[in-house]
C-alpha cells in the first residue's frame, strides 16, 4: 500500500526555500530517516507531509490514517484540563464513543424497544472493535514502555511537565494506530529504557514510517531508508544511516579525486598554452585549441564536496558575582496529587557545576522552572546570592515566541547594538536573512541555538539549562558542550546525555525527587541515560 506519494515538491520557511523537486513514494513497511543539518528543512518537511503546512509547489498524497508527532506537541484549550488517560483514549475516539454507548445504555434501561437494543448493540459491537474492552491494557503498556507511570496518567495533562506531555502525544499517536507515521525527534525526553523501547516497537511497526530524528542508534536500528537534506538538495539511499555514511564517505572521496585530477589538468593546459603564445603562428593555433580543451573542461568539471563546517561558539566571561550563588531550603512541589518532590535543600557556589538526576517525572524540569521563578513553590525558599545574573534554557522553547523576529529576541536579551548581536547570530548559524525571520518558523534545533545565543548575548554568571543539546545535529551538540565546558561560570543542568555530561564534568550530583546530594563520580556516566 503507498501511504505517501510526493510528487516535485518544494518547501519554503521564511520565505526562503528549503528544497526543490523531491519526489519519492513511502510504502507500508518502509522506514524512512529525514535526516541533515539544523535548518536544512526536516522538520518544515515533515510539517508539509502532514498537511500542517502548504508547499511551495508540487503535491503530496496521503493514504489511510496519519500519526503525527510533532517536534513541539501544543495541546488546545480544553484538552490540558483532560486526564492524561482520556487524551491518549481520545485518539482513538473511545472517549466520545464510550460516551454514546452510555447514552444507548440508558434508553435501553428506561426501554427495550427493538430501536434501543438494535443501537445498544451496534455500538457495543464499534466500542469492542475499537479496542474499548482491551485499552486500558494496551494503554498501561505503551505507557510503561515510554516511562509514564500510572499515576501521571491520572493528573491533568496541565499538571505534567514539558517532557512528560510529549510522552504522552506519543502515546496517543502510538495508541490511536495508523498507516502513515511520521515522528519528529521522539526520542528527545526519552531515557535509555524508553529509546530502547520505542525502537522495538518501531521495528514492528507494519505501516510506513517517516522519522527525523538526531539519535543515530535509533536510525540505525529501526531505518530502512534515509533521505538527507543538503544544500545540493535531497539525497535518497536505500539502507541504514551507518550504511549510507559509509557510503556517501566514499562517493565523496571518489568524486574528490575526479574533482582534483581535472583542477590539476586545468592548470596544466592552461600552463602549456601560455609558454606557447607569442611564439610561432603554429605554436598560438596549438594554444588556442589548447584553450578550447580547457574551456571545455571547466564548464564540465565536476565541483568538490564541501567540507563539513566546523562549528564553534564561545560563551563570553561571565560577570564576577559573589561566593554564594544560590542556596534552597526545604523545596517542594506537587500538581493536583501527591508531592513529585518535598524537602529539597540545595546550595550552589560560585564556579559550582551541578547535574540534577532522576528518573523521569522525578520533578527535574519543576525544580529548575522554581528556581528560575517560572512556577510556584509549595513550601520552603530559595535565594540568589550578591551580583548573581541568571539565565534559563527552558527544554520547551516557551521563550520563542510566533510572530517575534530572530533578531528581536536578541535586542530583548541584551542592549547591545545590531551589529554585535548579529554577530553572535552568526557564530550560532543564524545569520542572514534567518536574523529576520519569525522566530516561530525556525526549525527546534534553530530554535535551540537562538535560545542559547540569547543567553550569550545577556552575558549572565548562573545558567539553569534543561537538556540544551535536544534538536542539536551531532556538530553542534559537540560545540556546545565543548564552549560549556571552557565556560568559568556557575550551572546547574538537566540532560540525558552522556557525552555532554562528561565533557561538562559536574562536580556535584543532585538525585531527584529524594534531594540528596552526593560528588561526581564517572560511575554515574552509565546513569545519565536512564535518569
Amino acid at each position: 500500500m503507498i501511504a505517501l506519494e510526493v510528487n516535485d515538491l518544494s518547501i519554503e520557511a521564511g520565505g526562503k526555500t528549503l528544497l526543490e523537486g523531491l519526489t519519492f513514494v513511502a510504502t507500508s513497511g518502509e522506514k524512512i530517516g529525514v535526516v541533515g543539518r539544523n535548518g536544512a528543512g526536516k522538520t518544515t518537511l515533515l510539517t508539509v507531509f502532514g498537511g500542517d503546512a502548504p508547499p511551495l509547489a508540487g503535491t503530496v498524497r496521503r493514504s489511510g490514517a496519519v500519526g503525527y508527532l510533532h517536534q513541539e506537541p501544543r495541546l488546545k484549550g480544553e484538552e490540558v484540563e483532560h486526564a492524561g488517560i482520556e487524551h491518549i483514549l481520545a485518539g482513538r475516539g473511545l472517549i466520545d464513543m464510550a460516551a454514546r454507548l452510555e447514552k444507548a445504555r440508558r434508553a435501553l434501561e428506561e426501554s427495550h424497544a427493538e430501536e434501543n437494543v438494535q443501537r445498544f448493540s451496534d455500538l457495543e459491537q464499534k466500542y469492542g472493535d475499537l479496542g474499548g474492552y482491551n485499552a486500558d491494557a494496551e494503554i498501561g503498556s505503551i505507557a510503561e514502555g515510554l516511562g509514564l507511570p500510572d499515576e501521571k496518567l491520572l493528573l491533568p495533562v496541565r499538571a505534567l511537565s514539558g517532557g512528560e506531555r510529549r510522552r504522552l502525544e506519543l502515546a496517543r499517536i502510538l495508541f490511536a494506530g495508523s498507516d502513515l507515521l511520521m515522528l519528529d525527534e521522539p526520542t528527545n525526553h526519552l531515557d535509555a529504557a524508553g529509546r530502547d523501547w520505542l525502537m522495538r516497537f518501531l521495528g514492528s511497526y507494519r505501516g510506513a514510517l517517516v522519522v527525523v530524528s538526531h539519535d543515530l542508534q535509533l536510525l540505525d536500528a529501526s531505518i530502512t531508508r534515509i533521505l538527507h537534506l543538503d544544500r545540493d538538495g535531497a539525497v535518497q539511499y536505500k539502507g541504514t544511516y551507518s550504511q549510507y555514511k559509509e557510503s556517501r564517505r566514499q562517493d565523496e572521496h571518489r568524486v574528490a579525486g575526479i574533482a582534483s585530477r581535472q583542477e590539476l589538468e586545468i592548470r596544466r593546459l592552461k600552463t602549456l598554452a601560455d609558454s606557447m603564445r607569442g611564439q610561432t603562428e603554429k605554436r598560438a593555433r596549438k594554444a588556442k585549441t589548447l584553450d578550447t580543451r580547457r574551456e571545455r573542461l571547466e564548464r564540465d568539471k565536476i565541483s568538490a564536496p564541501k567540507k563539513e563546517r566546523k562549528v564553534r561558539y564561545r560563551f563570553p566571561e561571565p560577570p564576577h558575582c559573589g561566593r554564594m550563588v544560590m542556596e534552597a531550603r526545604g523545596l517542594a512541589k506537587s500538581y493536583d496529587g501527591p508531592a513529585v518532590f518535598e524537602s529539597v535543600n540545595i546550595d550552589v557556589g560560585l564556579g559550582d557545576r551541578l547535574l540534577v538526576m532522576g528518573l523521569n517525572g522525578a520533578g527535574k524540569t519543576s525544580l529548575l522552572r522554581i528556581l528560575a521563578d517560572r512556577s510556584a513553590v509549595d513550601a520552603g525558599s530559595f535565594r540568589l546570592g550578591t551580583g548573581v545574573e541568571l539565565g534559563y534554557y527552558a527544554q520547551e522553547h516557551e521563550d520563542i515566541r510566533d510572530g517575534v523576529s530572530v533578531l528581536d529576541h536578541m535586542r530583548e536579551a541584551s542592549p547591545a547594538d545590531e551589529r554585535s548581536l548579529r554577530g553572535l547570530l552568526g557564530m550560532f548559524n543564524l545569520s542572514g536573512e534567518i536574523a529576520f525571520q519569525d522566530a516561530g518558523t525556525l526549525s527546534g534545533g534553530e530554535k535551540t541555538k537562538l535560545a542559547l545565543a540569547q543567553l550569550v548575548a545577556g552575558r549572565q554568571n548562573f545558567l539553569l539549562l534543561d537538556e540544551p543539546t535536544n534538536n542539536l545535529d551531532p556538530p553542534s551538540r559537540t560545540a556546545i558542550a565543548q564552549a560549556l565546558a571552557a565556560w568559568p561560570g556557575t550551572m546547574v543542568l538537566v540532560s540525558h546525555d552522556p557525552e555532554f555530561v562528561e565533557a561538562l564534568q559536574p562536580g556535584r550530583v543532585l538525585f531527584m525527587p529524594d534531594g540528596s546530594n552526593e560528588a561526581w563520580d564517572d560511575d554515574l556516566l552509565d546513569l545519565v541515560e536512564l535518569a
